[in-house]
C-alpha cells in the first residue's frame, strides 16, 4: 500500500500519469526497500520518492502534532501531497491497532474550519454555501490556521490505496493513529 500511495502522489506531482506503479515496485525491490511491495521504512520511502519523482522530501520526527502540525498544514495548503503511515480501520479510516493494521495514505488537501474567510482571492463554492476556495489566478493570503485541539476544525482529504474514494479524516485522529505506530 505504501508504493500505491507513492504512485498516487506521483500522479499529482508529475501529471498526467506519473511513474508507472510497476516501475516503482521494481525500483523498490532492486534497492532492497521491499520484498513483495510492502514499505516499512519511512526513510526508504523518502529515498524512493526523491529518486523516482524528483521531489524534495522531508521526514518529520515526533509525529504530526506540535510544531509539525503547521508544517503539514502549510504543505497541504500549498498544493503538495503528503504520505502518512497510519493504522487502518475496516472503513480505511485511521484507528489504533498498535501497528497491526499499518498502512500508508496519501493526503492531497485540507479542509479548515476558520472563523473568518479572507475575502480577497477567495470565492464561495456555488454548490456548498460557506465553503470557500482560493481563486488560482488571484493572489490570496491563506487564512489563519485553527488552533491545535480545536474540535472538528481540520480535516485531511486522504485516500488509502485499497479504497476507490477520498475521505475527510479528522486531523487529530490521523495524528494519533500515526503517533502510536
Amino acid at each position: 500500500c505504501g508504493l500505491v500511495a507513492l504512485w498516487m502522489a506521483g500522479t499529482l506531482l508529475a501529471p498526467p500519469s506519473g511513474i508507472p506503479l510497476e516501475r516503482l515496485v521494481e525500483m523498490a525491490m532492486e534497492r532492497g526497500y521491499t520484498a513483495q511491495g510492502e514499505m516499512f521504512s519511512v526513510a526508504d520511502m523518502g529515498k524512493l520518492a526523491q529518486e523516482t519523482l524528483g521531489c524534495q522530501v522531508e521526514q518529520l520526527h515526533g509525529g504530526l502534532g506540535g510544531p509539525n502540525r503547521a508544517r503539514v498544514l502549510w504543505h497541504l495548503v500549498s498544493g503538495h501531497p503528503l504520505l502518512i503511515p497510519y493504522d487502518e480501520d475496516f472503513n480505511h479510516e485511521p484507528c489504533h491497532r498498535k501497528g497491526h493494521k499499518a498502512h500508508w495514505a496519501v493526503s492531497t488537501g485540507v479542509l479548515l474550519g476558520v472563523r473568518a474567510v479572507p475575502r480577497l482571492g477567495y470565492s464561495e463554492d456555488p454548490e456548498l454555501p460557506g465553503l470557500f476556495h482560493p481563486v488560482p489566478t488571484m493572489p490570496h493570503q491563506p487564512p489563519a490556521l485553527p488552533e491545535e485541539g480545536s474540535a472538528g476544525a481540520v480535516y485531511l482529504l486522504s485516500k488509502q490505496g485499497k479504497s476507490w474514494h477520498y475521505q475527510l479524516w479528522d486531523y487529530d485522529q490521523v495524528r494519533d493513529s500515526n503517533l502510536q505506530l
